[in-house]
């Protein structure tokens, strides 16, 4: 079950409270079994799921309860503090300081996706003004410093590798002090991995990590093999000090309960997890927001901290809140609100974050979020070819089939390059946007 999906389950098992005459043990016992069941489908630890359970049933005791207290908000809340509890650890993550030099070493099985992930990382820092460089360590597998050196390429980072020095320690050595020399804020040391685990390549982690000395190594887990990373985890941090985690794959249909429950279990906390493809498909971890999203609750803290980081802070920001809450826009409010939403960040993940959402309008298949962003496009190419009196006006267009409202749809699709039916689409949409919008900011204020 992707998470997704899984969220959704224990969405809907929440719920069901809603329409329950009596809230009492046997309907906190039937929505618990449908949890634990999603839990376990998703492929999180048994061990962990009955924990789960277990403290949710004392929470959740309904003799001890003050009279009047609501019970069905009560079971929400402990389900989803539980959930964040087994996903958090009491060990913080690594955090960098700018203006100094910090070393990051990333360890991993190969195939999870660790250089992808190193070039992810790279540029989240890079976005944020951060001098940032890659060291290609990795000497075991062909191609991966040519990987490593189109990736940072891409995102304009400064690397550093060989095509004839065979000694991954060397070479981590020489690019960490030419980094260092050159003071770098940040250096990142690509590892070797290997198909397993193997006594080589923990010699290997161990001697490049005693000439470099890291301030934190990141091991990065691939979450579609579920419960086998714990093993693989452990190992790992058996071997070298593993100061944090990175969770790969989490789109697609990867059953990320397991990597996500084996983390909470080893207590190795997650710093970023990795959502799709694409290099800006990375974000930070936070327990309390992620599982928020999952439930569909929305992230509005999160949401904040992306227009922030957009640069749709201060008066931007506030103004971009009241529309959100607003019920009525006007064309050209839409417009500006489709402008931010693409400049902050992958519209999936954007989408997770407001709450009132539908569930599956942010746990869509990359394919289907590629389609959604290319459709925001085309609306903003055709918003482009309207008047200004056509953007402002709050109805703009009747839709009851006069020969003005066609004359200027067909103008609007001309000059956009679009079809009529898609201009309609437009219209229809700025309703259905509108009506929304004032939705969501009701839920997110509480009201």
């Amino acid at each position: 079950m992707v998470l997704a999906e899984l969220g959704g389950k224990i969405k809907d098992a929440i719920g069901k409270l809603q329409t329950a005459t009596v809230i009492d043990e046997e309907a906190l016992d039937a929505v618990l079994k449908e949890i634990c069941a999603a839990l376990m489908h998703s492929d999180v630890n048994i061990r962990i799921v009955q924990k789960i359970r277990t403290n949710i049933k004392q929470v959740c005791d309904f003799e001890e309860l003050a009279q009047g207290t609501n019970k069905r908000k009560l079971i929400q809340q402990a389900v989803h503090d539980e959930l964040v509890n087994s996903l958090e650890s009491d060990r913080p993550a690594f955090k960098p300081v700018k203006g100094q030099r910090n070393v990051i070493m990333f360890v991993g099985l190969q195939g999870s996706g660790k250089t992808t992930t190193c070039t992810k990382y790279c540029y989240h820092y890079i976005k944020r003004g951060w001098k940032v460089a890659m060291v290609c360590a990795d000497t075991f597998r062909a191609g991966a410093f040519d990987q490593l050196k189109q990736n940072a390429m891409k995102i304009k980072c400064p690397f550093y590798g060989s095509y004839t020095e065979t000694d991954p320690v060397m070479i981590a050595e020489d690019g960490v002090n030419k980094f260092t020399d050159e003071k770098y804020d940040l250096i990142i040391v690509d590892t070797s991995g290997r198909h397993k685990q193997e006594a080589s390549l923990f010699e290997e982690m161990q001697q490049v990590a005693a000439v470099v000395q890291p301030d934190d190594v990141i091991f990065v887990m691939d979450s579609s093999i579920g419960q086998a990373v714990h093993d693989q985890a452990t190992a790992f941090n058996d071997a070298i000090d593993v100061g944090s985690c990175i969770v790969t794959k989490l789109d697609g249909h990867a059953k990320g309960g397991g990597a996500l429950s084996a983390v909470g279990a080893t207590q190795s906390p997650i710093c970023f997890i990795g959502t799709g493809e694409h290099f800006d498909d990375f974000e930070p971890f936070n327990a309390g927001s992620f599982v928020k999203r999952l439930l569909g609750m929305g992230d509005v803290g999160g949401l904040l901290t992306s227009m922030k980081e957009a640069g749709l802070d201060g008066e931007a920001g506030t103004e971009l809140l009241q529309k959100m809450s607003d019920g009525i826009f006007t064309l050209r409010d839409m417009y500006e609100q489709f402008q931010n939403i693409m400049r902050m960040g992958p519209l999936s993940q954007v989408l997770s974050m407001i709450p009132g959402l539908p569930q599956g309008a942010a746990g869509q298949t990359p394919e289907q979020q590629k389609a959604g962003s290319q459709r925001l496009k085309n609306f903003c190419t055709m918003m482009d070819s309207m008047t200004d009196i056509e953007l402002d006006s709050e109805k703009p267009f009747d839709l009851q089939n006069s020969i003005p409202d066609r004359m200027r749809i067909m103008r609007i699709s001309r000059g956009s390059g679009r079809h009529p039916q898609e201009v309609l689409q437009l219209i229809d949409e700025h309703k259905r946007f509108s009506k929304m919008v004032g939705k969501m900011g009701k839920l997110g204020k509480g009201k």
